[in-house]
């Protein structure tokens, strides 16, 4: 399921009948809002395509585009000069070679935070594929050519690029942006969810326009609602669930996942996202075994993402990706998050 339309008043509706009929599992078009094309399954590049370039790179998000993937994923943090920037961590440690550019400037704990870093500095930086706490890349069969130089981009450059990729090639992928820590941001003096939505309005995003489909997603539960209260976003958020053991927010995701949590999160949320090992429990005599938060979240009428699948690094009794991804379609998910979009 895609969105492809330049006007969303009511996109909420036509959001709720897609999801119907991707729950139907039909591929056919919704008949009566020509403008909403309904797909099976959504297939959105985590971090772009992270599998086979170091995630967030603008050579990530272009291969994703060409390999097909239905939506792109942009993790956003913030600059010092408060521009938000395509990265996953708070820190810069694990996929930059920010120690031996600016040595000196890391924080008590050691480690390089991207908000102590003003743009013009941040794109000094070459990214790389991400390492372990050992300076050992975490996976180690993907790209590593370590003279090739990939540079931090900027939100704005990622949703021009994907709407430029979309006019040259004629395809309607779409952006799934994640609004990354607010709380933390704010206690570092940053409104990270007000530094989005400026951004988002200047690309266009706004009086019923939409460059590029799109999906908003948090952590942070008082950042959707507040998203729904005070900007009257009306394309699709997401409430993403964690486990506690992230201290991702103050938010009791055990309780998010009950029948209860997900009835309470469907009041200002149109999907949600769930983490694999809360979703699948483990294989049994060749079949996958399921937890109840995928029926609690269809009881709710939720559709839900599934993140992140990789096909070098599967879980114990699954054989491929390709199997893997159609068990979660069989199980009446809406769409996933793959390192590998193209691994169909």
């Amino acid at each position: 399921m895609r969105f492809i339309t330049k006007n969303y008043s009511a996109l909420t509706a036509a959001w709720l009948l897609a999801v119907g009929a991707v729950q139907a599992q039909t591929v056919e078009p919704v008949t009566n809002l020509s403008t909403i094309e309904v797909r099976d399954f959504i297939d959105v590049a985590h971090r772009g395509a992270s599998g086979y370039l170091p995630e967030h790179t603008q050579a990530s998000a272009v291969m994703a585009h060409a390999l097909g993937a239905d939506y792109i994923e942009q993790d956003v943090q913030l600059s010092r000069d408060g521009i938000p920037v395509v990265l996953h961590d708070h820190y810069l440690d694990e996929i930059s070679d920010v120690a031996d550019v600016f040595p000196k400037r890391h924080r008590p704990d050691g480690k390089y935070y991207v908000v102590d870093f003003t743009l013009k500095h941040l794109q000094q930086l070459t990214l790389k594929p991400r390492v372990n706490d050992k300076g050992e890349r975490r996976y180690p069969q993907r790209f590593g050519l370590a003279t090739t130089s990939f540079k931090v981009q900027t939100l704005a450059e990622h949703l021009a690029l994907v709407k430029e990729l979309n006019r040259v090639r004629g395809t309607d992928t779409g952006v799934y942006i994640e609004i990354k820590s607010p709380r933390w941001y704010h206690q570092q003096d940053y409104d990270i969810t007000a530094a989005v939505m400026r951004v988002l309005e200047d690309a266009g995003y706004k009086e019923g326009a939409l460059p590029t489909p799109i999906y908003l997603q948090s952590f942070d539960p008082e950042t959707l609602r507040r998203l729904k209260r005070q900007y009257h976003i009306d394309y699709p958020l997401v409430q993403l669930i964690a486990d506690n053991s992230w201290n991702e927010s103050s938010v009791d995701y055990d309780a998010l996942r009950t029948y209860a949590g997900m009835e309470s999160l469907s009041s200002y949320a149109e999907g949600v996202g769930l983490w694999l090992g809360h979703v699948l429990t483990g294989v049994k005599d060749g079949e996958p075994q399921w937890s109840d938060v995928l029926s609690n979240a269809q009881r709710a009428k939720l559709p839900v993402f599934v993140y992140t699948l990789r096909a070098d690094d599967l879980p114990e009794g699954v054989e491929s990706h390709r199997q893997l991804r159609g068990w979660l379609k069989q199980a009446g998910v809406t769409g996933v998050f793959s390192d590998f979009p193209d691994k169909k």
